[in-house]
């Protein structure tokens, strides 16, 4: 309590004593016990007042003994369990060791993908994210006085790398190498890039990446089999100064379906680590050959040029029809080319907009311009015109699909002798240019109604663009190609689902895992609110689930994650609604953990430097309790806590002030004093 304090209690209690013995003695001649009694009550009232507004304080100081903190982060990942038993004795060394408890507060966390606070070892985390564990702990403890003891083999699978942390907080780590610090010679596949799909008929290509660690000048076989069967072989060489190598291979596609691909790399005499010399993948050959009849009662060149332009792509057949050919004849195909059309197209032209196939319709001098005006379309052509030679000039606005690589230059004039369009329900590629000057009129059109997609060439003599083609440029590619889109587009006439679905043949435990949904509403909006679920059977029928799949941005999704290794079936459903797609998939044997077998010691060693640490290993506990224990850094710090405290309670005082004046003024009633 300070000195100024004091005095004004002292000052208060002599003025409250003055003004009671001033009332009840100094103007009282003849004195009783009775105003001595008064007097004091009188005292105490006053005193009680003047105590109130005083409020006397004094400072009280708590003195605490802070401990450092010491947290030891575990590697839970499937490439510890062979170190359980040295990791448990490790981490009871510095449990039982009494003065670096006394020392030292312990925190123990545990790590695979995530960091989590629990004191069970069951080495089943798939990946391990040495930084994020870091970055938590730092996290969690920043401000405060702490040492990191990681235990751990120092391979990391996901996240940034653990030694490029830039951490505010530089918490110094003891890292603690666990594991086989030998290094063997190895030889893996590091990754393999392929295709999903392959065409029937054709080739798909397959990049592989291929590391070697060790000494020694190695040979290996490189393959590629397919169902069991092996399709392609290389030998590989590497050595000290020569450690990876990048192979391509083109594979044909001969048969259609689901294909397992096994890509191996042989392995070393002495090798340990074999599981990472393979990998598997799927691809998925379909059968998409699109088939197309050009209907023709005439014999052109134009024929013979549209023929080999498009079956230059060979997913492209062509066949000739005549139009009075039976309609079964044309079931099986895809887009038709009419050429030269006349009235005796009458029957194609409804089977066609029937069927919804695509249309590529090309009217030159010998067409019916007038038939074709009577035929319900998006456009009418003007007829009565003189034949004449037309260029072709790219429209630069069309939108469709893209055709800027499309050149014409010095392409030859097509004839045509019709005129311009009466309405503008289409979009023009190329409009014509008569006598060096660029019209209006279209030389070639797309148009789009009822889901029909329709293309007008208003020219024949296209034959000459593909010659053309050759003298510019050596080989008809630019034509080709040009022909190739229009086919494309007229043969993407598929009506839109309602329900997608996306997924992969093959997960072998990467980051990819899931299978997503697509739903959409009646307008083609997607409908977050639907019950979508997937149901997931083994092809052995003993596993058996429905699930529902979560909402996630703009799509549902399924983690195959947690599904043990095997061939499994599945169907999505949406609940009321008689949508559902199926498909199937295969869950590989595989563990990135145990792709990884010897422990990363120097990266470990870079950590503990960088972070003012030092590197141990498994039998050097006591060293490790020893350093920390005679670590000034560490050292217990002493806070002190300063708490003011009143003197009084003013609840008691003011009690104790309305009892006195109160006592005193029932006694002065009482006996009749004024």
């Amino acid at each position: 309590m300070q000195t100024t304090t004091v005095l004004l209690i002292i000052l208060a209690a002599l003025a409250a004593l003055s003004f009671a013995v001033f009332q009840y003695y100094t103007h009282i001649k003849s004195k009783s016990k009775l105003h001595y009694i008064l007097a004091l009550l009188r005292f105490l009232s006053l005193f009680g007042v003047l105590l109130l507004l005083i409020n006397p304080e004094f400072t009280k100081t708590d003195y605490t003994l802070e401990k450092t903190n010491l947290i030891v982060l575990t590697d839970n990942s499937s490439s510890m369990k062979f170190e359980d038993e040295k990791m448990n004795t490790f981490i009871k060394d510095l449990e039982d060791n009494t003065d670096l408890m006394n020392r030292f507060e312990l925190q123990k966390y545990v790590f695979g993908a995530s960091l989590t606070e629990s004191k069970d070892l069951s080495f089943t985390e798939k990946n391990t994210n040495i930084a994020s564990a870091l970055t938590a702990v730092n996290e969690i403890y920043k401000g405060s006085n702490a040492a990191i003891v990681l235990l751990t083999d120092g391979n990391q699978t996901l996240g940034r790398d653990y030694v490029y942390l830039n951490d505010a907080n530089k918490t110094p780590v003891y890292p603690i190498a666990f594991g086989d610090t030998t290094n063997y010679e190895d030889i893996k596949i590091d990754q393999v890039n392929s295709n999903k799909y392959a065409f029937l008929k054709n080739k798909f290509p397959v990049e592989t990446y291929v590391s070697y660690q060790g000494k020694n000048n190695v040979k290996a076989q490189y393959s590629i089999k397919i169902e069991g069967r092996t399709v392609f072989s290389k030998a590989v060489n590497l050595s000290p100064s020569n450690t990876s190598t990048v192979l391509n291979a083109s594979i044909q596609a001969n048969s259609v379906g689901v294909k397992p691909v096994t890509i191996e790399i042989s392995a070393l005499d002495n090798e340990r680590n074999t599981k990472n010399n393979s990998k598997k993948l799927a691809i998925e050959v379909i059968d998409e050959k699109t088939k197309v009849a050009i209907v023709s009662e005439v014999l052109h060149p134009d024929l013979g040029t549209f023929k080999k332009a498009i079956e230059s792509n060979r997913q492209r057949s062509v066949v000739f029809k005549k139009p009075t050919d039976s309609q079964k004849s044309f079931e099986d195909i895809d887009v038709f080319i009419l050429y030269q059309p006349t009235r005796s197209f009458k029957t194609i032209f409804d089977y066609i907009k029937q069927k919804k196939a695509g249309l590529f319709t090309v009217a030159g001098t010998a067409a019916d311009l007038n038939f074709l005006n009577g035929l319900p379309s998006n456009y009418e052509i003007e007829v009565g015109y003189p034949i004449q030679e037309v260029r072709p000039e790219r429209n630069s606005a069309f939108s469709s699909f893209d055709i800027s690589n499309f050149k014409l230059d010095d392409f030859p004039p097509l004839a045509s002798d019709a005129g311009p369009l009466s309405n503008q329900d289409y979009e023009t590629l190329l409009y014509m240019n008569v006598l060096g000057r660029t019209t209006e009129i279209p030389l070639l059109l797309s148009s789009e109604k009822n889901n029909n997609k329709e293309l007008l060439l208003l020219g024949e003599n296209i034959w000459k663009w593909r010659m053309q083609s050759y003298r510019n440029e050596s080989n008809f590619e630019n034509f080709d190609e040009f022909i190739g889109k229009l086919m494309l587009y007229l043969s993407s006439n598929k009506a839109k689902s309602r329900l997608n679905i996306e997924y992969n043949r093959i997960y072998d435990g990467g980051t990819n895992t899931t299978i997503k949904a697509s739903y959409f509403d009646a307008s083609f909006v997607f409908d977050p609110n639907a019950n979508v679920s997937i149901t997931i059977n083994n092809k052995t029928k003993t596993y058996s689930k429905t699930l529902p799949m979560l909402l996630k941005n703009g799509f549902y999704e399924f983690d195959v994650i947690d599904l043990p290794a095997d061939d499994y079936n599945f169907t999505v459903k949406v609940k009321d609604e008689n949508r559902s797609k199926s498909g199937s998939f295969t869950v590989l044997e595989f563990d990135i953990e145990q792709q990884l077998l010897t422990t990363d010691y120097k990266k470990l060693g870079q950590l503990a430097n960088k972070t003012n640490g030092l590197l141990f290993y498994p039998n050097q506990s006591n060293t490790l309790i020893t350093e920390l224990y005679e670590s000034e850094q560490f050292s217990p710090t002493q806070k002190s806590t300063k708490n003011i405290v009143s003197l009084i309670d003013f609840r008691i005082l003011l009690a104790l002030i309305i009892a006195a004046l109160t006592a005193e003024w029932f006694i002065r009633k009482y006996n009749g004093l004024t």
